[in-house]
Order: structure tokens, then sequence, then C-alpha cells
């Protein structure tokens, strides 16, 4: 993917990332994040700053994700990205070190990789915010999105369980084509890159439903998303799942009978986030599980 070039403000100057940022990077994102949620009694998103740093190094070698960088008097202070899987892109994690806060570095980063995306000409972008972070809400809908689905990051144990009449099995290649079918139906776009990522870490699953897929997850986690017909096709995956990710997952509120259901089964929600989206965007025409950048 081609690069813009680097900006330079008064204070700080914005460049793409490379794999060597990892560890500022990484450990920036935790401590912001953690003094965050802190703030609000909510639990880190990762379960260490290692963790994060190895997660931060993944996102930096992938192709498919342009990142940027801001350098303050030659350190690093912030970093965002841009995740690209066909029409829509998804934004994320956009942070700033907390020592820099207030400087309108993170305008800056998330400006810039907005223009990234239009030069790229995508339809639409997205990105997954936390509820109570009242100054991300507001420089995103500064900076145009809008509040699109309120979602809750649930968490648990496997409920190792079965929905009567429903299938669920691990998918192959010759699943993929009807997956991209399904996402269409009920997002307007398809997530092919995501649904061959997730082929080849052997995560994604399909339930099969009179015969037919009716819906399929890459993984149950923040990184995953889920699609399907019906809520009986994703209480299906979820009750098949064979891993919940330590981060948990996010579920959308509006879905009552869904949530309901998952609480019954023992999984508790943990705190409240915003999926909020600029350019094209489709209500979606069936029951989903997003992913934590879209």
């Amino acid at each position: 993917m081609a690069s813009l070039p680097i900006m330079k403000s008064s204070n700080f100057i914005l460049r793409e990332g490379r794999i060597k940022d990892a560890h500022d990077c990484g450990s920036i994102c935790y401590q912001a994040f953690k003094i965050l949620n802190d703030q609000h009694n909510f639990p880190v998103d990762w379960a260490s700053v290692e963790a994060t740093i190895e997660w931060f190094s993944s996102l930096l070698k992938r192709q498919n994700i342009y990142s940027v960088v801001a350098e303050l008097d030659g350190h690093i202070v912030g970093s965002n990205f841009l995740w690209s899987n066909g029409a829509i892109a998804g934004i994320g994690p956009l942070s700033v070190s907390p020592m820099t806060q207030g400087r309108s570095i993170g305008k800056h980063l998330m400006q810039y990789v907005l223009d990234y995306a239009r030069q790229q000409k995508f339809a639409g972008v997205r990105l997954v915010q936390a509820a109570y972070n009242s100054s991300s809400l507001s420089l995103y809908t500064k900076l145009g999105f809008h509040v699109r689905e309120p979602l809750a990051v649930l968490k648990g144990t496997t409920l190792q369980l079965e929905v009567l009449g429903y299938v669920v099995r691990t998918a192959t290649l010759a699943d993929i084509d009807i997956c991209n079918k399904l996402c269409f139906q009920v997002h307007g776009h398809v997530r092919h890159l995501e649904l061959l990522d997730a082929i080849e870490q052997q995560t994604l699953t399909v339930v099969e439903h009179n015969g037919n897929i009716t819906g399929y997850t890459t993984v149950l986690g923040f990184d995953g998303h889920a699609v399907a017909h019906s809520n009986q096709d994703l209480k299906a995956l979820l009750g098949a799942a064979t891993a919940i990710s330590e981060s948990g997952f996010l579920l959308p509120t509006r879905n009552t009978e869904l949530l309901r259901w998952c609480l019954e089964k023992g999984l508790h929600v943990v705190r409240p986030m915003t999926l909020m989206s600029m350019g094209l965007y489709n209500e979606p025409a069936g029951a989903f599980l997003p992913s934590i950048i879209y």
C-alpha cells in the first residue's frame, strides 16, 4: 500500500510505522488504556504489557494494515492503525502517551489515517470506541463519525452446549464463497481477507441448519467477528466455541434476546463500547458480532 508523506507540525512529526516501533507503541497503548480503565474501574484490555507489545509486533508486520506513528523530540508518543479488508476499512487502536495527551496528537493521528483512507478510496471506515471515554467520543464525532451501535464486552468460560437442529463445524476453503455471500447479505460488503486469515489459523467455524451454512465466526474475541441469519445460528456458534479470548468478545446490546441468553448461560458484561462509522454503512440485515476494528 502506498504511504502518505511525513507530516510535521511545530511540536511533532507523523510517519509510517516500522516493525522496530512495536515495543514503544505497545507499551504506550497498554499504559494509556490501563490508566483510562483504572479511572472507570474496568479491567485492562490486555493481560500484560508484553502481550500488548507482541500484538503490536504482529500488526506492524501485516501487509493489509497501514500504521502511523507520532514522534516528539525523537521519541514515539503515539500510534494509530488502518485495517484494509475490501471496501470498508477499520481504524485502531489509537493511543497517545499519557505524558503528551492534550496536544492534539490523537486528532492528528486520526486525521492522518482518514486522509490515507480517502486516498485509497475506501467506501467507509469504522471503529469501536470505549463508551466511557468522553474525549474519544467527542473527537470522533467532530471528525465526522456517526454512532451506529451500542456494544458490550462479554467474558466467561466456554458454554459447551448444542442447539438442537444446528451443526457447527470447522470451515474449509470450499466454504469461503458462501461465507462471503452471507456477510454481504447481512452487512452489504465482504471480509474476504479475514476469512482467509481465519482459515489459515484454523479458527473459521460455520454453522449449518437444514443442510445450509447459516452463519460463521472467525474467532470468538476482539479480533474476530461473526455473521449469521438469526440469533439461533449465533447461539449455536457461541455454544460450540472451544475458546473465548481472554479479552472477551463484542455483542450489540440492542440484540436483547442474544444478550439475555448469554447472561443466562453464565457469560458476563465487562464494559460498554460503541461502534462508529464514517461513509458507507448499511444497517445489518441479520445477526452479527463485530470485531474491535469493525
